[in-house]
């Protein structure tokens, strides 16, 4: 009987294997066992042929049922073990139906990035072909550029010609290959990341006497040296580490070898993903009373191994991390394994020092800040079960643990769960999937929790926990609004900074605590306008205006990303007068310093944390007292415990509610809440100070109160009466393409399909409309929105236009964003 060593006896009858392929198929395939005979289990990465390529594919199942046609095998077995537990799988294909989106391409996208081998076609230059080129007809060089490249290094590499074969080039390359004059060879471009090594020194056990007197004096040094700087014989010593020491030791290491004196091996390197050590969290003394009941009611719900969902509703400053670590401990005291997700990674780095503080390196990060060599060996920690605890983005939540039995989902509120391109899934709706496949508790927290979340606690879907007091019953923040039309200044414009915030500053300064400015806008100015003819200078590729960075001298798009020099000029008449229009982030740090000139001030968003070592210098800065004045974007309002900031100043409160988007109150409140929340969280009492707009409004009006409950029923009164959700679903499908005209006319005609299927009589279709933001990175935007109560309606009738949309074909893309977070 033959044997696998990774996978058992082989079965009477060679299995087939069902392969989801990483490409854009909306079903699996399958294929027979490769010729070797060798049986992969599934979660392993095969190679498989289809159209003429090979590509990445993964072994979903085995089937012993034979296939009524005959089946083409897999060309290779890309791993060892399984990248992925077994036990996703049915995870992974209920998020490709409900999502609308390739099951490979759901695959590809939850690994590492990087793990992902293809064929691809590389192209030569025979010796007719070089005559040919370069002697015969030599101006084809000219008329072709890519010629010159493949003349001077005598061929194409994969990708090169992967872009000319999607052009024009196409048919000329078959033509000359045809001739002889050009050789187009099938090539396996492979994985770009895997397991880093790096070569070791180890002595041998019993050299020769004889040997070792015969040495040079080169490898007597290299041998004393590796004797003395040795600290573990069975692991070796690295070699970068003698050549630091000895540069010569390279070739010295080479003979010795071959003398058999020593051995050259390979061992693992782990690429750590921690650098500088966070802050340390202690245990509490104690928990407080509600802390208590909240883990009463978790604690035998973990213990029974089944689904159950809570919702942990605790103001700011209340203890939700203490709650979640002790259901940590307790799971991990279980035998199971803990996923905790955050919203961003700035999050993840604050809770990431609260689990090192309790557990150690039993935890591992998850998340798009990581390299690609970071996230792989992460990753492979967590396959090994070498890690327990998984802490990340919403990316996290495709985290191989074999068994979680705690999936904690911290600001379950904010809407960066929601992935806005590819694969738009909702991170926290799959927290709770995966809990109800897996038999886990999934623990919602939130200060401020979705409409959604909190109806469907109101509704007993999930268990309701409350955290209502602050630990050690300090207060809530004092919140003042401060009606900007009411202030009087000599433009006659509202000011920066009121009266009354400049006031509360200078007192806070001048009891040497700490403040904290919030503003949701980066940058120095929302855009640059031309004082001759009044037009903003706009995105070439996209119908948004260049935010004003001063300090980089940039126009940069938040969109796509272009940037020019601020010293432009106006694309409408040519005139030099352009004024910035606006602020940011940016100007407030500017406008502060010139108020505050011995202030030590810091700047917290984008663009002052693209390293991770910048954001732990700020956050340690302000824990240490050494910053006065914290400016920064929604990243300072979520999570951070500033125990000596007692103002917060809201700058623009109402920056939020003027969007075409039926969550701008609910988003509104949320911010506002969080951000005071900052204030008052130690021994002194805190102050909120909000300037605003529309101080009437019902969302500022409940921030200010600190009323949740009436903020929920005035909300749910308002989307009830429209019929949005939580009241109804939706699916936005959102159509791009180069030339406007032509998205237009699909949307005009999809919608138009649509509303010929009567058979979908209890969903509305509305639109098509363009898109608020018409025109991003070059492409139009218009959109379809199907909105009803029956969700299995809905997706009927979305499957029909998908089809219908693939029937027509085109330069006109369709995306499906099932229950949309950002209508934008």
């Amino acid at each position: 009987m033959l044997h696998n060593p990774a996978t058992g006896p082989m079965p009477a009858s060679p299995p087939y294997l069902e392969v989801a392929v990483a490409a854009p198929l909306p079903q699996t395939l399958t294929y027979a066992l490769p010729i070797s005979g060798e049986i992969p289990r599934p979660g392993q990465r095969v190679l498989v042929p289809l159209s003429g390529r090979l590509l990445t594919g993964y072994v979903l199942a085995l089937s012993e049922e034979r296939p009524e046609f005959r089946l083409k095998p897999i060309a290779d077995i890309l791993d060892d073990c399984p990248v992925f537990p077994e036990g996703l799988v049915p995870f992974f294909r209920w998020v490709a139906r409900y999502y609308h989106y390739p099951i490979g391409e759901v695959i590809r996208g939850a690994l590492p990035g990087g793990l992902t081998s293809q064929s691809g076609r590389q192209l030569k230059a025979t010796e007719a072909g070089l005559h040919y080129f370069l002697v015969e007809q030599p101006q084809l060089v000219h008329e072709y550029p890519w010629l010159a490249g493949l003349l001077a290094k005598k061929k194409l590499n994969a990708a090169t010609v992967r872009k000319l074969w999607r052009g024009k080039e196409k048919r000329l390359i078959e033509q000359w290959a045809e001739q002889g004059l050009l050789l187009v060879e099938q090539v396996i471009a492979k994985a770009s990341i895997g397991q880093k090594t790096e070569t070791c020194v180890l002595l041998a056990d019993s050299p020769a006497s004889e040997t070792r007197a015969q040495l040079k004096p080169s490898e007597e040094k290299a041998l004393a040296l590796i004797e003395a700087m040795r600290t573990d014989p069975a692991q070796g010593l690295p070699r970068r580490e003698l050549i630091k020491v000895y540069s010569g030791a390279g070739k010295a290491l080479a003979s010795l070898a071959a003398k058999g004196l020593l051995r050259l091996t390979e061992r693992p390197v782990y690429r750590d993903p921690f650098g500088e050590a966070p802050l340390f969290y202690p245990r509490p003394a104690q928990l407080t009373a509600d802390q208590q009941v909240a883990l009463a009611q978790l604690n035998p719900a973990l213990a029974r191994k089944k689904y159950a969902a809570f919702l942990l509703h605790g103001v700011t400053g209340s203890g939700k991390t203490e709650v979640y670590l002790q259901a940590a401990e307790t799971t991990l005291a279980l035998g199971r394994s803990v996923l905790v997700l955050v919203p961003e990674i700035a999050l993840a780095t604050q809770l990431e020092a609260h689990f090192l503080s309790r557990f150690g390196f039993t935890v591992a990060l998850l998340h798009s800040g990581l390299a690609r060599g970071e996230r792989f060996d992460q990753w492979q920690r967590v396959v090994s079960g070498q890690a327990r605890i998984v802490i990340g983005a919403r990316s996290a939540i495709f985290a191989p643990l074999a068994d979680p039995g705690l999936i904690i989902v911290d600001e379950e509120h904010d809407g960066a769960y929601k992935q806005e391109d590819g694969l738009r899934y909702q991170g926290r709706d799959l927290a709770l999937l995966r809990g109800s496949q897996g038999g886990a508790t999934v623990l919602l927290g939130s200060a401020t929790p979705s409409l959604n979340s909190y109806q469907h606690a109101l509704k007993g879907k999930y268990t309701l926990l409350s955290l209502p007091i602050r630990i050690e019953n300090r207060p809530l923040p004092q919140v003042e609004l401060v009606d900007l039309q009411a202030v009087n200044t000599v433009s006659g414009r509202p000011p920066l900074f009121s009266p009354q915030l400049k006031q509360a500053l200078r007192a806070t300064l001048a009891r040497q605590e700490q403040s904290l400015i919030f503003l949701n806008r980066r940058g120095f100015a929302s855009c640059m306008l031309c004082s001759d003819c009044g037009q903003a200078v706009q995105c070439p590729h996209c119908r948004i205006t260049l935010t004003l960075h001063k300090g980089r001298g940039q126009l940069l798009c938040h969109y796509c990303g272009f940037a020019s020099n601020s010293r432009t000029v106006c694309s409408n008449c040519r005139s030099l007068n352009l004024a910035p229009i606006g602020f940011g982030t940016e100007r407030l740090e500017e406008e502060l310093t010139g108020m505050f000139p011995k202030a030590r001030l810091a700047r917290l968003d984008h663009d002052t944390t693209r390293k991770r070592q910048d954001f732990f210098r700020i956050l340690r800065a302000v824990h240490d007292r050494e910053v006065d004045i914290l400016v920064g974007t929604q990243m300072i309002t979520k999570g951070h415990h500033f125990p000596h900031v007692t103002l917060v100043g809201i700058v623009w409160a109402d920056a939020g509610l003027g969007l075409p988007d039926y969550k701008a109150g609910e988003r509104t409140f949320q911010l506002l809440a969080q951000v005071t929340g900052r204030a008052g969280r130690g021994e002194q009492p805190g102050r909120v100070i909000v300037q605003t707009h529309q101080p009437g409004h019902y969302s500022i009006a409940a921030a200010r109160d600190h009323d949740y409950p009436s903020f929920f029923t005035k909300e749910t009164g308002l989307r009830k009466a429209l019929g949005y959700p939580p009241f109804s679903r939706l699916i936005n499908l959102v159509l791009d393409g180069e030339q406007e005209e032509l998205v237009q006319n699909r949307a005009e005609a999809l919608a138009a399909k649509g509303k010929t299927l009567r058979r979908y009589k209890k969903t509305a279709i509305l639109g098509p409309a363009p898109a608020p933001l018409a025109r991003l990175r070059g492409r139009f935007r218009w959109q379809i929105l199907l909105k009803g109560p029956d969700l299995e309606e809905l997706h009927g009738l979305c499957l029909e236009l998908e089809q219908e949309q693939a029937r027509l074909g085109g330069a006109v893309n369709l995306s499906v964003d099932v229950d949309p977070e950002n209508m934008l």
